[in-house]
């Protein structure tokens, strides 16, 4: 086998790509009824889903950032999913402080009640949200590790298609790749569509051909047999 051609770049944060979402939190709900809080957003591309049973995610998020002391104070916050309508507001929303500015106001965004939450803004332009409690705190460094059990999963009812089902196509998702932002483009595959039936595949995929066998993906495909999911769970 010839040698690979790789240049090393150093211990960098150089994964991608990652998805990009507008975190919304508050110190309290007092927002919703006029009161002196107000509601904020951050942008946060350092984010994942990390268990399944329960369904929880992270976000990391620098101890000096505005929105560190709101998310420790009310112990929730919603992820918002970006599509690009939202992409300037995205960005305008990981350069500007909540300190500074009225990130909804200067946007002409508005914020909502989340489902299954008390304090926490949901993003009414989102095309879906997560509302999440925080579980736990854990200091890493540069940035704490917010991990947080998702509640409640709302998508605007313009994204579902007449069979119940989820058009992720229409979003328009943004992802982040190493400080740029890219689109997420059409569907090339599915979980399990390497091993799935001709009938399936056509069904999901109509008009692919199957590629050939890789050898190198023997195992993996032999995994996938088996039922279990690239996690390790089955």
């Amino acid at each position: 086998m010839a040698e690979a051609a790789f240049r090393t770049i150093g211990a960098t944060t150089y994964l991608c790509p990652l998805p990009t979402v507008l975190v919304g939190c508050a110190a309290d709900g007092g927002w919703q009824n006029g009161g002196a809080g107000k509601p904020n957003l951050i942008t946060i591309a350092w984010t994942g889903i990390c268990c399944t049973k329960p369904p929880m995610l992270g976000i990391s998020v620098r101890r000096e950032r505005h929105s560190h002391a709101l998310l420790l104070a009310s112990g929730e916050c919603t992820v918002n999913l970006v599509g690009e309508p939202l992409l300037f507001a995205m960005d305008y929303c990981g350069v500007k402080s909540g300190r500074d500015v009225d990130k909804f106001k200067a946007l002409g965004l508005h914020a909502i009640p989340a489902e299954g939450l008390d304090s926490a803004p949901a993003l009414a332009e989102a095309p879906a949200y997560l509302s999440c409690k925080i579980r736990q705190v854990v200091p890493l460094g540069s940035h704490d590790l917010f991990l947080a059990e998702i509640m409640q999963v709302s998508v605007a009812q313009a994204y579902f298609r007449t069979d119940g089902s989820i058009d992720e196509q229409a979003m328009a998702l943004v992802s982040f790749v190493h400080g740029k932002y890219r689109a997420t483009g059409s569907e090339i595959g599915f979980f399990g569509y390497s091993v799935a039936s001709d009938a399936v595949l056509q069904r999901r995929m109509p008009g692919t051909s199957r590629p050939k066998p890789n050898r190198s993906t023997g195992k993996h495909g032999a995994a996938h047999a088996r039922g279990k999911r690239p996690d390790g769970e089955t």
